[in-house]
């Protein structure tokens, strides 16, 4: 669900038509018990009631036309204040919380500023027309001033609401890119390791199964193609394991603890080809699931070149956790040179943050896999 969807439509704070509604009231209700002796001022009342009420509705669309309209409305009141008995003071004190409440962007207080000029300079023409004294022009302007105050801190809250609304949505956005691109980057990496996994056992279960026909067409040697065939099988069964591997990588639940995977793929290694595995675990501590996979794909990459190159020989795996997480597989005989797989296992591994390293070590042959 979309966090806009959650967060009410708001110009001028959640609250703001309620207190116009409250201040219309106010308003009215104020009016109600004016008594001025000439009716051309109840006139200027009421369309001035009404001008208010245009200018409050277009506050959040048309700023500065409800900026004009509630202008018009506070000076033309300030100058009637002076009126015994018509209680005008009230739609200068409410037009000019409007126009405090009002954001005019850059141009800031400005138009506030020039509106309260001119209401005090209305006030000094209502004292002077209607003999009102120095006191009650200087109290028609304090209640203008806490009036504006009030009005401003009211502006000050809704711009800070209205950022607040702004940050979460930029938040919910940022959340939503990194959880995206979190995605695009797993699926690639699996992809990655279902193509490499694929693209190895495949290859090399064709050549088998071609030399298994070719063995049977051309020489009749049935011996010699169940060989190939057998072969083929492990091949199967090698490739299903690293394809379940890559897959259970979308699901981390599913990827099992690396000492238990290398201890399974040691059993298996010496049920497959008579060798023994011997497996040492130094410390624990749970991996990422793209670093347990890499880290098997190159275990497995190793005891793969052992059985080619140094059949019936033993093999030992060193599993260390320190700062990081160690893997080393050595056994005996030197391998010269490094195929594809090898390669393949250092790319991979690369991806996680580790390195691969495969070298003659005296009379044997070590390979280590690394992540910090």
């Amino acid at each position: 669900m979309k966090l806009k969807a959650l967060l009410p439509a708001r110009p001028h704070g959640e609250s703001g038509w309620v207190g116009r509604v409250l201040t219309a009231g106010v308003a009215i209700a104020v009016l109600t018990t004016a008594r001025p002796a000439d009716s051309w001022v109840w006139v200027v009342l009421g369309v001035s009631f009404a001008v208010f009420l245009v200018g409050s509705v277009l506050m959040s669309a048309r700023p500065y036309v409800a900026f004009g309209l509630l202008w018009a409305v506070a000076v033309s009141n300030a100058v009637i204040a002076g009126y015994p008995q018509s209680n005008a003071l009230v739609l200068v004190l409410v037009a000019m919380t409007d126009i405090a409440v009002i954001d005019f962007g850059r141009r800031s207080n400005r138009p506030i500023v020039a509106a309260g000029i001119g209401v005090a300079v209305a006030y000094a023409g209502s004292a002077w027309l209607f003999g009102q004294s120095d006191t009650w022009y200087f109290t028609q302007l304090l209640w203008t001033a806490v009036l504006i105050a009030f009005g401003l801190n009211r502006r000050q809250y809704e711009v800070q609401a209205r950022q607040t609304e702004q940050l979460l949505e930029q938040t919910q956005l940022a959340q939503s890119e990194h959880a995206r691109a979190a995605a695009l980057e797993e699926r690639g990496r699996i992809a990655r390791d279902l193509h490499d996994v694929l693209a190895h056992s495949l290859g090399a279960l064709s050549v088998q199964l071609e030399v298994a026909e070719a063995l049977l067409a051309d020489r009749g040697d049935t011996a010699g193609a169940l060989e190939r065939v057998r072969r083929s099988r492990k091949l199967a069964v090698q490739g299903l394991t690293e394809a379940r591997s890559a897959v259970a990588a979308l699901r981390a639940d599913e990827v099992p603890e690396l000492p238990a995977a290398l201890a399974a793929m040691a059993e298996q290694h010496e049920k497959d080809h008579g060798t023994a595995v011997r497996l040492t675990v130094s410390g624990h501590h749970r991996l990422d699931s793209g670093v347990t996979v890499a880290l098997l794909g190159a275990v497995r990459e190793a005891l793969t070149n052992a059985a080619k190159h140094a059949p019936g020989q033993t093999v030992d795996i060193l599993l260390v956790y320190d700062d990081g997480v160690r893997v080393s597989v050595r056994n005996k005989g030197v391998t010269t040179g490094e195929g594809f797989g090898l390669a393949g296992m250092r790319e991979r591994l690369a991806l996680v943050g580790g390195t691969l390293t495969a070298g003659a070590d005296g009379d044997d042959w070590l390979v280590v896999a690394e992540v910090e």
